[in-house]
C-alpha cells in the first residue's frame, strides 16, 4: 500500500489538468441547463496534454484516490482523459462532443443525463461524439431521453416532411470504443447510432422504451466494421439491433431482446451503391415477446446490394410472431411495386434454435425471384407453436423465391 501511494503521489505531481463540471456552471438538480458546462469541460480535457479529469464537486478523497489508482494503471498503457458525471441529474440539451482529442477519453456517467421535455423537432442528436478515437462511456450511470415528449411527432412512415427527432448518442466516425455498464431510457429516437465507426465494443448496456414507442431502435449501425455487442439487454419499441448498409464484421452474443422488433438486417436496397452486409454472427441469445426475432429485410423494388456470410446460432425465442423471416418484398409504405428486390442474399445459416412462435409461420424464406436466395441453411430448428413442431406441421413454414401477393 505504501509503495501504491508513493507511486500515486509520483503520479499525481506530474502534470494533470482537472476539470470540474459544476466549478464550470453545472448544477446537479435536474433543472438547470448544464449543456455549456459539460462542453467547457469536453474541450479543455480534449486538448489539453497527457492526462485530465473531469469531475464534480462530490468527488471526496477515497474518490480521487480511486481515480488516480484506474489512472496509473491506465497511463501504463497511453495518456488518456476522464470525464465524470456525478452522482446527480444534470438536465442537458443537445451538444457535441467533437475530436480528434490529444489522447483517449475516458466519458464517466455515475449521475444521469437528462434532456429536455419537449420533442426538439428538427434536430438530429442529443450527444454526439465525432472523430474521435479511444473512447470510454461507463461508470453505471442513465441516459434519459424523454422520448414521450417527442413520440407523437414521429410520423414520418406517413410524412414525407416530417422532422428529425433526437438520437440519444450518436457516434461519427468513432473507432476504438468501449461502451459498458450504461443504461438508456425512453429515447426520442435511436438509443445509439453508429456511423462509419471501427472497432467499437457495447458491453453490459441496458436499453428501454415502451413497445409502443416508436423508431426506438437500440443500437444502430451503417458503415461500420469490427463491432462487438455482447451481455446487454434491449426492451424497445423497435429493433433491438439493426445493420444498416456497410455493417461488416458484426458480433452479437447474449443478447437479451424483448419487447421489439427482433435484430434486423436492413432494410436494404434502398439506395444506390450500397456496401455489403457481411460477416455478421448472433449467438447466445433469447427473444421474448417480440415481433421478429432474426430478420433480413430488403425493399422492393430496390437497387442492387449483398447480404452474405450470417450466421445465427444458438438462440432461444419465447412468443415471437416471426421468429425466422427473410423477407424481400419488405415495403413500408405501403404503397408497393410488384417489381422484384435486387439484394443477392446468401450464405445464411440458422442453427440451434428453439422455443415458440406466436404465429402459424415460424420460419418465412421470402426470396427475390430476380436474386433468389442461395445457400439458405436452417439446422437443428425445433420451434412449436401451440404444441405443434415445425418439423410435424408444415403450415409453420413458408418457403418461397418469389413475392408474396
Amino acid at each position: 500500500m505504501l509503495m501504491l501511494m508513493s507511486a500515486l503521489a509520483k503520479n499525481r505531481a506530474q502534470a494533470q489538468n482537472v476539470f470540474n463540471i459544476e466549478d464550470l456552471g453545472a448544477v446537479g438538480d435536474g433543472k438547470t441547463d448544464s449543456s455549456k458546462a459539460l462542453s467547457y469541460a469536453w474541450n479543455g480535457a480534449c486538448h489539453s496534454e497527457g492526462t485530465s479529469v473531469i469531475l464534480g464537486s462530490f468527488c471526496t478523497a477515497l474518490c480521487f484516490f480511486f481515480l488516480l489508482v484506474v489512472q496509473l494503471l491506465s497511463e501504463l498503457k497511453l495518456h488518456n482523459s476522464r470525464s465524470l458525471i456525478p452522482n446527480a441529474t444534470y438536465l442537458l440539451g443537445p451538444v457535441q462532443l467533437p475530436g480528434p482529442c490529444n489522447g483517449a477519453i475516458e466519458f464517466q456517467i455515475k449521475g444521469s443525463l437528462k434532456a429536455f421535455n419537449s420533442p426538439q423537432l428538427g434536430i438530429d442528436h442529443w450527444i454526439t461524439f465525432r472523430y474521435i478515437d479511444w473512447l470510454t462511456i461507463t461508470r453505471g450511470g442513465s441516459l434519459d431521453g424523454q422520448g414521450a415528449a417527442a413520440w407523437p411527432y414521429n410520423d414520418c412512415s406517413k410524412n414525407s416532411n416530417c422532422k428529425a427527432l433526437p438520437v440519444t448518442m450518436r457516434f461519427d466516425f468513432v473507432s476504438n470504443a468501449w461502451i459498458h455498464h450504461v443504461t438508456s431510457l425512453n429515447s426520442k429516437n435511436f438509443h445509439f447510432n453508429l456511423f462509419s465507426c471501427k472497432n467499437f465494443t457495447f458491453e453490459q448496456v441496458n436499453i428501454t422504451a415502451p413497445d409502443e414507442s416508436p423508431n426506438t431502435d437500440g443500437i444502430h449501425m451503417a458503415l461500420s466494421t469490427n463491432i462487438l455487442i455482447r451481455d446487454s439487454d434491449i426492451a424497445t419499441g423497435d429493433d433491438c439491433i439493426s445493420l444498416g448498409p456497410g455493417s461488416e464484421n458484426i458480433h452479437m452474443t447474449g443478447i437479451a431482446c424483448g419487447p421489439g422488433h427482433g435484430i434486423s438486417i436492413g432494410s436494404l436496397g434502398g439506395s444506390p451503391n450500397e456496401r455489403p452486409v457481411t460477416k455478421v454472427f448472433l449467438g447466445n441469445s433469447i427473444f421474448t415477446g417480440t415481433m421478429n426475432a432474426m430478420r433480413i429485410k430488403t425493399r422492393a423494388p430496390s437497387y442492387q446490394g449483398v447480404v452474405s456470410d450470417i450466421t445465427f446460432q444458438d438462440v432461444i425465442v419465447k412468443n415471437a410472431d416471426n421468429p425466422i423471416i427473410i423477407d424481400q418484398q419488405y415495403c413500408p409504405s405501403k404503397k408497393c411495386s410488384p417489381q422484384s428486390s435486387q439484394v443477392k442474399v446468401s450464405d445464411v445459416k440458422f442453427i440451434n434454435i428453439r422455443g415458440t412462435s406466436s404465429s402459424l409461420v415460424a420460419v418465412n424464406i421470402n426470396c427475390s425471384p430476380a436474386v433468389p436466395c442461395t445457400g439458405i441453411e436452417l439446422r437443428d430448428i425445433n420451434l412449436e407453436c401451440d404444441g405443434k413442431s415445425i418439423f410435424y406441421y408444415r403450415p409453420l413454414i413458408n418457403m418461397t423465391t418469389s413475392a408474396k401477393e
